[in-house]
């Protein structure tokens, strides 16, 4: 009895660390990047005391399965890009709906409208979870079109990233939106992924 109840932990731990892996970005979003440490700390610190459980329970009761089910869980996290296919799925999802925003932006029927800042748009509430943060967009001008980021993540001041729209098609925005842009990946025609940190 009490094995198998060890096995479950294991299996619970390991399920909550791919789940978080899955789903880290929706948890900033919802709980800020201030209160990540606690959640971090709880789920890997639960896996972690319990790959240490079941190495101890190897050598103690000869007992192989935890163990088998920890190193299996270490691997896909070294091994899935979790972030990559969470991305992949975003943009499929959501590319459509993202591209009326760009047609309304274009036709004048959305304008940025907060007042702090003349590039900021908040979306229609339809909308808002095409934009991480707060279901923000900013809106640049670049010669008779504009440039359109969506965040994906909006962390602090420079850090942030998200899905670029350029009319262009091309890396004119380089230099838009005031970040440092250390990744720049082109998903599709006018459509670019965009990293500042």
């Amino acid at each position: 009895m009490q094995r198998n109840r060890f096995l479950y932990l294991s299996i619970f731990s390991s399920v909550l660390v791919i789940l978080y892996m899955f789903f880290q970005w929706k948890i900033i979003d919802i709980i800020t990047v201030f209160l990540m440490f606690p959640v971090l700390l709880l789920v890997f610190g639960f896996f972690i005391f319990i790959t240490v459980l079941a190495i101890i329970t190897l050598f103690k009761n000869k007992d192989w399965k935890p163990i088998v089910i920890q190193v299996i869980t270490i691997l896909l996290l070294l091994i899935v890009p979790f972030n990559q296919i969470i991305l992949d799925i975003d943009f499929k999802i959501n590319k459509s709906e993202r591209e009326q925003i760009v047609k309304m932006v274009e036709n004048g029927e959305l304008k940025p409208n907060i007042s702090h800042d003349s590039s900021l748009l908040h979306l229609p509430k339809k909308y808002a979870h095409l934009s991480s943060g707060g279901g923000e967009i900013v809106v640049e001008k670049s010669g008779d079109a504009y440039n359109i980021l969506f965040f994906t993540y909006r962390g602090i001041l420079d850090n942030f990233s998200g899905f670029v729209y350029t009319p262009n098609d091309q890396k004119s925005f380089k230099n838009a939106f005031d970040g440092d842009f250390k990744e720049i990946d082109k998903r599709e025609k006018n459509w670019y992924f965009v990293g500042s940190y």
